[in-house]
């Protein structure tokens, strides 16, 4: 009777599980756009009770998600307080430096809230104070369109924080791949593959969490190449081993930049969507800035005044498609990222276009940083799992691009 009995329980447990995972959302569709005023990169996410839709910056790096909560008109009712010695409270303070994270006195008779102390990596400033609380948040399903609610910690900010981000915005939404992460508590929370793929764009672009269709010839066509860890950073890295330009390498000796920055193998190169436009250490970026121009030279651009922030500027009737094409070369001469005219140069009015890409000067924390501008109209997959990141060729070149994305699909919809 007994046995029956388990074998009954087993298989009800077992069908419920089922059943749940037939509903459960494998991936999630969240809008992103560009700030022209800033280059700053914004979503919106709805949290609280009632749900209050929130303008927020996205964050490749940030390792959570911060907000101003007192801008709420009215308080969330189901927003909950995270106790000051809660293991969340522990995986929140594991991610950043101590000083970050450093807290007052603890009393041992009373209740004492876990803080976090956010920064605002678009100023570099840290938060003086900051709670760290658990509220319900909405996300729609990329393959039902239906919307989900799930618990999400987060940090109440100062007013203060918000000093420098784009208008109306009110916090940061942190991708890293640290365990308090937005994305890494949506996956543990629906129990989603550990996918994070980004489609950004100077309209319209999406970023995509959890599992993505692979129907489409652009996302099987991904290039991969392993992410670099950087300890304490929780931040996106990869190794560039050379630069080319029009399959011509630049004169770099990037193991010194390696024995520097500990890498593997070669210059250890951050993606963000915080830089505008991808910043080289200065002695890269005077080889790359002269191989540029002796191919654009060679190309019969016409080199015209700088226009700041840009150094290498041209006549924009002469720069069409064809442009010098900049390789990022990886872990293989087979493995590249490659650059053209669309994510290269930037158009500063109807006369001038300029090179997209800037000196970061002698003391910049990464050899190289690929920014924003870089990565439009560019399918960027981070995997966790396997600590991996797949790019696409630039979508123009297959007559789609980012703000093509089609809702309730999970590629651009002329790609389907």
């Amino acid at each position: 009777m007994a046995s029956l009995l388990l074998i009954i329980i087993i298989s009800f447990l077992t069908l419920q599980l089922s059943l749940s995972t037939a509903h459960s959302p494998v991936s999630f569709t969240i809008p992103v756009t560009k700030d022209a005023a800033t280059l700053q990169y914004l979503t919106t996410l709805s949290y609280g009770t009632p749900l209050v839709p929130t303008k927020l910056v996205l964050d490749l790096g940030g390792s959570f998600l911060w907000l101003h909560c007192a801008s709420r008109n009215t308080p969330s009712s189901s927003s909950l307080t995270t106790p000051h010695r809660s293991l969340q409270c522990l995986t929140a303070k594991t991610h950043k430096s101590t000083n970050s994270f450093l807290s007052g006195p603890v009393d041992q008779h009373h209740y004492q809230p876990c803080q976090v102390f956010p920064e605002n990596s678009i100023t570099g400033t840290i938060a003086s104070e900051g709670e760290l609380v658990e509220d319900l948040m909405a996300l729609q399903s990329a393959e039902s369109k239906t919307i989900h609610e799930h618990q999400s910690r987060f940090t109440c900010s100062p007013t203060s924080l918000l000093h420098g981000l784009a208008k109306g915005a009110r916090g940061m939404v942190g991708l890293a791949r640290s365990r308090s992460s937005f994305p890494s508590q949506v996956f543990d929370n629906f129990s989603t593959q550990r996918k994070l793929t980004l489609c950004l764009s100077s309209s319209k672009g999406v970023l995509l969490l959890g599992n993505v269709a692979y129907e489409s010839e652009i996302l099987k066509s991904l290039t991969f190449t392993p992410l670099v860890t950087s300890f304490p950073s929780q931040e996106y890295f990869i190794n560039v081993n050379s630069v080319k330009i029009n399959g011509k390498r630049l004169s770099l000796d990037v193991s010194e930049f390696n024995e520097q920055e500990g890498g593997g193998g070669g210059a250890l190169t951050l993606i963000s969507s915080i830089v505008p436009y991808t910043t080289m250490q200065s002695s890269i970026y005077n080889s790359f800035k002269e191989a540029f121009l002796d191919a654009a030279v060679s190309m019969n651009m016409t080199r015209v005044a700088s226009v700041a922030p840009f150094e290498l500027c041209f006549s924009s009737s002469q720069v069409g498609p064809s442009v010098p094409v900049i390789e990022l070369v990886l872990q293989s001469e087979m493995v590249k990222w490659s650059i053209h005219g669309r994510n290269s140069m930037v158009r500063v009015s109807d006369e001038v276009a300029c090179l997209g890409f800037s000196d970061g000067g002698v003391n910049l924390r990464n050899s190289i940083v690929i920014g924003g501008y870089q990565l439009e109209d560019v399918i960027v997959q981070f995997d966790l799992a396997t600590s991996m990141v797949g790019f696409s060729s630039s979508l123009l070149t297959k007559k789609t691009k980012c703000s093509d994305f089609k809702f309730g699909s999970s590629v651009p919809a002329e790609s389907i």
